[in-house]
C-alpha cells in the first residue's frame, strides 16, 4: 500500500506567497485538516475531492501523492528505496515517464542527480522484474513523479495534476512577461469581482487576466480543456466517479453578457495575441477588446480595475515606466470615479510613482519574480482624501 493510501493525505505544491489563499480554495473543495507549509499545503481527501481539486482549483500548482518518505543521505539510499516501491501498479513497461526534483540542507545537493538516481532505481526495477526499463520522457511523459529532499528526508510522490495546474490549454501565445493564470486567479479572488460590476484590464497583454475572469465568472473548470490528469494512473481511479464529478461541473458553466469583461492594449499585436487565446474558451465573444492605450479611454466608472502594467522587464526603461504609472494613476483619479483599482507590479518602487494612496499591498509572486498586488479605491466627494498628495 502507498503512503497516500493508507490516510488519504496529499501536499499541494502553490506559488510562493499563495499558501493561505490557496488552503482556503482546497478547504472550499473539500480538503480537511489542511496545514500550511512553504509553498505548499498539506491536506487530506477523498477520491472524490481529489478529481474535484484538480479539475477546478484557480490557484494550486501541483496536488502530489505521496508514496513513500524514508530517510536519505546519500544516492545509494535513494536507488534501493525506488527499487521496494512497486512500480507497476502505477505505470507499465511501455509507458513514458519523468521526474522532477527539488533538494534543500541535505546531503545530496543537487536536484538533477536526485532525479537520475530515482530514475536509475526505477529502471533498475523494471529491468530486474520485466527485463526492460520504460523510456524518460520530460516533455510529454504518460506519468510525473516528483523527489522532493529536505534535511535527509526524502518523500517519493505521484504528480495527480500531471502538466502543472496553472496551463490551462489557452494560453498558446504569450507577449513578454506573461502574468501566470494562478496569479491571474488569485487577484482576481482578491478583489472580490462576482460579475456585478464590469471589469476591466486596461493593459491586457495577452490576455491571461481576461481569461481568468472569463473563467470565473462563467464557472468554466479551471482544467475544463485539459486532456489528461496524472490521477489517471492511481491504482484505485475510478473513471464512473470522475466522469459524474466533470458533467456536474460542466453543467454549471453559464454564458457571458456583453460590457462585463472588457480589455484594452495600445499594442494590435497584443490584442491579437489575446484574441487568439481567448478564442479558445467559450463565450469570449462576449469580451469587448479594443486597441487603444488607457489614456485614449474616456471613462471607466463604478467598475473593477485588474491590470499588470510593464515593470521594467517589458519597456526596459525605467523613466519611461515611471511615467506610465504616473499616467495610470491619473487616469484612476480622474476617469475611473467608483472603481476599485488593483494594479500588480513586480517593482515595488513603482507604486510611489501612481501618486494615489493604497488600500491594501498585498505580496504576491509571479513564477519565481516577487511583486505586490496595490488596492486603490477611487471615490467622489469626501472620500478624495484617499489620494496622496
Amino acid at each position: 500500500m502507498f503512503e497516500y493510501q493508507k490516510e488519504n493525505k496529499f501536499f499541494a505544491q502553490v506559488t510562493g506567497m499563495m499558501e493561505e489563499l490557496c488552503e482556503q480554495e482546497l478547504i472550499e473543495l473539500g480538503a480537511v485538516n489542511t496545514k500550511i507549509a512553504y509553498r505548499g499545503v498539506y491536506f487530506e481527501a477523498d477520491t472524490t475531492a481529489l478529481y474535484r481539486i484538480n479539475y477546478t482549483s484557480r490557484m494550486l500548482s501541483r496536488v502530489l501523492a505521496p508514496l513513500l518518505t524514508f530517510y536519505c543521505d546519500n544516492q545509494n539510499v535513494l536507488i534501493k528505496a525506488a527499487e521496494n516501491i512497486a512500480w507497476e501498479e502505477l505505470f507499465s513497461v511501455n509507458k513514458t515517464f519523468a521526474i522532477s526534483a527539488s533538494v534543500s540542507n541535505s546531503k545530496i545537493t543537487n536536484s538533477l542527480y536526485a532525479s537520475l538516481c530515482l530514475k536509475d532505481g526505477i529502471a533498475d526495477y523494471f529491468r530486474a522484474k520485466f527485463g526492460k526499463r520504460p523510456s524518460v520522457d520530460t516533455g510529454n511523459p504518460d506519468i510525473r513523479f516528483n523527489l522532493h529532499i529536505e534535511k535527509d528526508r526524502a518523500v517519493i510522490s505521484l504528480d495527480t495534476s500531471g502538466e502543472s495546474l496553472h496551463k490551462r490549454g489557452y494560453r498558446l501565445l504569450a507577449g513578454e512577461a506573461p502574468m501566470q493564470e494562478t496569479l491571474a486567479a488569485a487577484i482576481i479572488r482578491i478583489s472580490k469581482w462576482n460579475g456585478d460590476r464590469p471589469l476591466l484590464d486596461c493593459m491586457c497583454g495577452s490576455g491571461t487576466i481576461l481569461a481568468e475572469a472569463l473563467m470565473h465568472y462563467c464557472k468554466i473548470p479551471a482544467q475544463k480543456l485539459r486532456k489528461q490528469f496524472g490521477f489517471y494512473n492511481l491504482p484505485e481511479f475510478d473513471n464512473t466517479v470522475w466522469e459524474e464529478l466533470k458533467k456536474g461541473y460542466d453543467k454549471e458553466i453559464r454564458p457571458l453578457a456583453k460590457g462585463v469583461v472588457n480589455g484594452s492594449d495600445r499594442s494590435a499585436e497584443a490584442i491579437k495575441v489575446a484574441r487568439e487565446n481567448l478564442s479558445r474558451l467559450p463565450f469570449s465573444d462576449a469580451i469587448d477588446l479594443s486597441c487603444k492605450s488607457f489614456q485614449q479611454i474616456d471613462k471607466f466608472e463604478n467598475g473593477t480595475l485588474i491590470t499588470n502594467p510593464p515593470y521594467g522587464i517589458r519597456l526596459g526603461k525605467i523613466a519611461e515606466v515611471e511615467v506610465l504609472y504616473k499616467e495610470l494613476g491619473d487616469f484612476i483619479k480622474q476617469k475611473c470615479t467608483g472603481t476599485s483599482a488593483f494594479i500588480y507590479t513586480g517593482e515595488t518602487g513603482l507604486r510611489k510613482h501612481i501618486g494615489l494612496k493604497t488600500t491594501k499591498r498585498i505580496p504576491l509572486a509571479n513564477g519565481k519574480l516577487e511583486g505586490v498586488l496595490l488596492q486603490i479605491d477611487s471615490y467622489e466627494g469626501s472620500k478624495k482624501k484617499v489620494f496622496e498628495d
